[in-house]
């Protein structure tokens, strides 16, 4: 038994010096969702999204749902935690990911996101497209993980039409996106929250290291790709944020010349 703990605090460890950058985006979750949510509620946000991804994650290295058929390769095996065929730290990547795309989701829809059932479906909605948006840049990167330090972690045996990413994975992203923060908002009642500014900062973060790394190993048309789809999300939640019920209430109309 203590053989067998000893060994998973030692691949967990593995886990933390291979992947860095995860850790790092887990920090900053950490704390944003703190100032945000509270600690509580973050703590259960990182649970939630960590166990829907992991089964995501289980079902689609088996049967393909949802997020199309891939298999890991497991050339770290013995260097870092997996769970079953799954890395650790792949299905703990998800919840920073859904509460960055929360937090820019609560950010275009205005603070009176959460004072009606539609506007709390609306949200859930928006911050499932901004993550599957997210994924236009990170899984074409992923795939090539063998040429930067991500390593040939995974295959999609069949390729897919999008830089070597089947469609089937964005809709996983999305329906993983919509559990993990619909799920949350279902069980918080109390929806009064801090503000997503930090949470905005680590949507933004991301996606800025997969661009850098995509430019790095000179993939230039992903990266231009997944600049193109960025630019024209903001441009939408710009004009969102113009036009979202809370933002523009009787008394600043009234006062408007």
């Amino acid at each position: 038994m203590a053989n067998s703990i000893a060994s998973v605090v030692t691949l967990l460890a593995g886990t933390f010096v291979l992947r860095p950058y995860v850790v790092g985006f887990l920090v900053f979750f950490l704390a944003a969702g703190t100032r945000d949510l509270g600690r509580a509620r973050t703590l259960r946000f990182l649970l939630w999204g960590f166990v829907v991804a992991l089964v995501a994650e289980l079902s689609s290295t088996r049967v393909g749902v949802p997020f199309g058929l891939y298999h890991y390769t497991g050339e770290t095996a013995g260097l870092e935690l997996f769970l079953s065929n799954v890395p650790f730290f792949s299905p703990l990547s998800f919840p920073f990911l859904a509460y960055a795309s929360f937090s820019l989701a609560r950010q275009a829809l205005g603070p009176g996101w959460a004072g009606t059932r539609a506007g709390r479906l609306r949200t859930v909605a928006l911050s499932g497209v901004l993550m599957a948006l997210l994924d236009v840049v990170i899984d074409p990167l992923a795939v090539r993980g063998g040429r930067w330090f991500l390593g040939h972690l995974f295959t999609y045996p069949e390729g897919g039409v999008y830089f070597g990413v089947p469609l089937s994975n964005f809709a996983g992203w999305l329906l993983v996106g919509w559990a993990t923060v619909g799920g949350y908002v279902w069980a918080t009642e109390d929806t009064r929250l801090g503000s997503p500014r930090l949470g905005i900062t680590l949507y933004y973060l991301v996606l800025a290291v997969n661009l850098t790394v995509t430019l790095w190993i000179g993939e230039m048309l992903i990266a231009a790709a997944g600049i193109v789809v960025q630019v024209a999300a903001f441009l939408l939640l710009y004009n969102l944020t113009r036009v979202s019920p809370g933002r523009w209430s009787a008394e600043r109309l009234s006062a408007t010349p």
